[in-house]
C-alpha cells in the first residue's frame, strides 16, 4: 500500500479554492485500491481527530492564531503530525506531497526528518505566487526565497501547466520535475437558465461579454474595463466577481470611470453551479484576464462552456488554449472584440468544437487522477 500524505489544502469536503477542489476530485476518483491517501485538515478542534471522506483518512491540525504566519504553522505541524503517525502506525515509505510553496524556507529540515523514515516529498509550486499583487514586498520576497528552496530541495516539483515547469527549469539548476494539469468535470447538459438572473440585470443570452475571477489586479480588470469602454459593442460586460467592500473597487472605478457606462455590470458572486454554467453557456464570449498561475480552473470551465474565449496572451494560457482561443494584450483587447463582433456562427462554431476536443482529451478529472495514482505508484 502507498500511503499519500496530502499537506497544504484546508481540507475535505472541499469548502474554498483550487486545491480544495484538487484534493476533493482526486480522492473523489480514485480508481486504484493500492493508494491510501492522508490529508490534512485546518480545524478548531485538537490536532489528531481523523474521520473518513471517501476513501481517504482525514486529519485535522488545529489552528494557530498567528495571523498571516498561520499557513505555515499549518504545514509545519501537519508535517509533524504526520511523522509521528507514519511512526506509530510503521508506515513505509510514504510520500509528502505539499501543495504551495509557502514552507519552502524552512523545508531542510523537514526533507530531513521524512528521509529518515523512508519518505519522499512531492511540491506543487502553485504558479508564481510571490508575484501576486495581494503580498507586500517583504512577503514577496519571502516567497520567492521559499519558492527556490521548494525547487532545488523537494525529490519531485509538479507542475500544473508545462509554462510552471519551464519557468523553474530556467531558474534553478537541477530541478526534477514533471507537469500534470489541473482537470475539469464534463458537462453532460445545459444549465438551467435561470431568468430571475438574467432578468434582475437586464442581461439578454448572447447578449454579453463576460469575465469571471477573483477580484485582484494581476486579472487585468482595469485593461479589461478600459478596453471595452473604448469599444462600440452593444453587448454588456458582465463581471461576476468578490468585488463588495474591496478598496480595489473604488481604486478602479476612480482609474477607469466604469461606473459612467450602463454596459459594465459588476454582479457580485454566483455560487450556484447550474446558475453559474448557464450564464457562462450563454455568454456571447468569455474575457479571461488571468496573468499569473498556471492551468487556471476558470479557463478550462470557460473551454468547456463558452462559445468564443478571448484569452490574455502569456505561455500559462497559450499551454492551455491552443488553438481554441482568441489571445489579447493589455492594448489590443479593444481590436479583438471588435474583430469578435465581425465573426460568423461558423468561425465561433469551429473554435469552440477546438475547445471541448482539448478539454476532453487532456483536462477531464478522471484522466488527471489516473496520472497522479501512476505517479504515486511509480508506474510512470
Amino acid at each position: 500500500m502507498q500511503h499519500v500524505f496530502i499537506i497544504g489544502s484546508r481540507g475535505l469536503p472541499a469548502k474554498y479554492g483550487g486545491f480544495e477542489t484538487f484534493v476533493d476530485e482526486l480522492v473523489s476518483h480514485q480508481s486504484s485500491n493500492q493508494i491510501k491517501y492522508h490529508v490534512a485538515c485546518l480545524s478548531d478542534h485538537n490536532t489528531g481527530k481523523h474521520f473518513d471522506y471517501k476513501m481517504a483518512d482525514v486529519f485535522e491540525v488545529k489552528k494557530r492564531n498567528f495571523g498571516g504566519a498561520n499557513v505555515i504553522f499549518y504545514d509545519r505541524d501537519a508535517i509533524n503530525y504526520a511523522i509521528s503517525y507514519i511512526k506509530k502506525n510503521n508506515i513505509v515509505k510514504p510520500i509528502f506531497y505539499i501543495l504551495g510553496n509557502t514552507l519552502g524556507a524552512f523545508i531542510g529540515r523537514y526533507i530531513n526528518k521524512i528521509h529518515d523514515i523512508g519518505g519522499k516529498i512531492y511540491v506543487n509550486p502553485d504558479g508564481l505566487e510571490w508575484k501576486r499583487s495581494k503580498w507586500i514586498k517583504p512577503i514577496q520576497m519571502y516567497l520567492k526565497y521559499s519558492e527556490k528552496k521548494m525547487a532545488e530541495k523537494a525529490d519531485l516539483i509538479i507542475s500544473d501547466n508545462q509554462g510552471i515547469e519551464d519557468y523553474l527549469k530556467n531558474e534553478y539548476k537541477d530541478v526534477v520535475s514533471t507537469v500534470i494539469a489541473y482537470g475539469t468535470n464534463p458537462v453532460s447538459e445545459k444549465g438551467h437558465v435561470d431568468l430571475s438572473w438574467f432578468n434582475k440585470y437586464d442581461v439578454q443570452p448572447k447578449g454579453y461579454y463576460l469575465v469571471v475571477g477573483r477580484f485582484v489586479p494581476e486579472n487585468n480588470y482595469e485593461a479589461i474595463i478600459r478596453n471595452y469602454m473604448l469599444s462600440d459593442t452593444k453587448r454588456d460586460l458582465v463581471i461576476i466577481t468578490n468585488h463588495e467592500d474591496d478598496p480595489y473597487f473604488d481604486k478602479l472605478r476612480q482609474l477607469t470611470h466604469f461606473d459612467q457606462d450602463k454596459r459594465i455590470k459588476f454582479v457580485g458572486t454566483v455560487y450556484e453551479k447550474s446558475l453559474l454554467v448557464a450564464i457562462r453557456q450563454n455568454a456571447f464570449a468569455y474575457i479571461h484576464g488571468h496573468a499569473v498561475g498556471g492551468t487556471n480552473p476558470g479557463l478550462l470551465e470557460a473551454m468547456s462552456l463558452t462559445d468564443l474565449n478571448l484569452v490574455f496572451d502569456v505561455n500559462f494560457n497559450h499551454n492551455v488554449a491552443l488553438d481554441s482561443a482568441l489571445y489579447w494584450q493589455v492594448d489590443t483587447l479593444v481590436e479583438l472584440i471588435e474583430k469578435s463582433e465581425q465573426l460568423d456562427n461558423i468561425a465561433i462554431a469551429t473554435l469552440a468544437k477546438k475547445a471541448r476536443t482539448i478539454i476532453s482529451n487532456n483536462y477531464m478529472w478522471y484522466q488527471i487522477v489516473n496520472r497522479y495514482e501512476r505517479l504515486f505508484l511509480n508506474e510512470s
